[in-house]
């Protein structure tokens, strides 16, 4: 491996469900360089629920960490610091399970781990070194989140506003908000918010200049 390689840069960004976690990860992700950037999304590394029938996939709860397969995503970012590629799960939101298929990840100089429970894990966030939470208020969120899960995902308003209810809102208020406490950075508005965005990138490309310069962080 190059001496760039050698040691990447990790971020975590979490964040409620539509506050624009997947905006900023892009946004970032542009301006640093698609090619110097890996990234891993929680939405990818969701248990498989094949075993189980359509209804009762629909009733799961995907916004509890059980929910999420962190020993697996925290193996990727030990293999992608290693210099070792990756082979990151395909997951089927319509469906609720993992695909066949799997997308090829090479080892970058920046590591990106998104997701509403980025944050939650306490030996993952022990291997990031910038760690972000995305803050929107909660009725844009809901609307967000209405809008995506009816039109991309396929599910019913009815089915959409019970899993809020049911799930969504109290394990936001359990297990993501807690996390923003673990953050370096805190973003209102998510990808709106074109100033805290543009200071972030300015860290990532002061870091890939000189990336020796750049002390790993720590702390969990």
């Amino acid at each position: 491996m190059s001496d760039a390689l050698s040691k990447p840069l990790v971020v975590g960004i979490a964040g409620g469900t539509g506050s624009g976690k997947t905006t900023v990860s892009k946004k970032i992700t542009a301006a640093v360089g698609r090619s110097k950037v890996a990234l891993l999304d929680q939405d990818s590394y969701y248990r498989d629920l094949g075993h189980l029938s359509l209804e009762e996939r629909r009733r799961a709860n995907f916004d509890h960490p059980d929910a999420v397969e962190f020993e697996l995503v925290r193996s990727h970012v030990r293999s992608l610091l290693a210099g070792e590629p990756v082979a990151k799960p395909v997951y089927s939101f319509a469906t609720s399970t993992r695909l066949p298929e799997v997308v090829a990840l090479p080892p970058a100089e920046v590591i990106i781990v998104e997701g509403i429970l980025a944050l939650w894990d306490e030996e993952l966030r022990g291997l990031m070194d910038i760690k972000i939470f995305v803050e929107t208020e909660d009725d844009i969120r809901i609307i967000r989140r209405l809008t995506r899960d009816v039109q991309e995902r396929g599910r019913s308003l009815e089915h959409v506003v019970d899993q809020y209810l049911a799930t969504v809102r109290p394990m936001h208020l359990t297990f993501v908000e807690p996390t923003k406490r673990y953050a370096n950075l805190i973003i209102p508005e998510g990808g709106m918010n074109q100033v805290a965005i543009s200071m972030v990138v300015a860290t990532l490309k002061q870091f890939l200049n000189d990336v020796s310069s750049f002390p790993r962080s720590s702390s969990t």
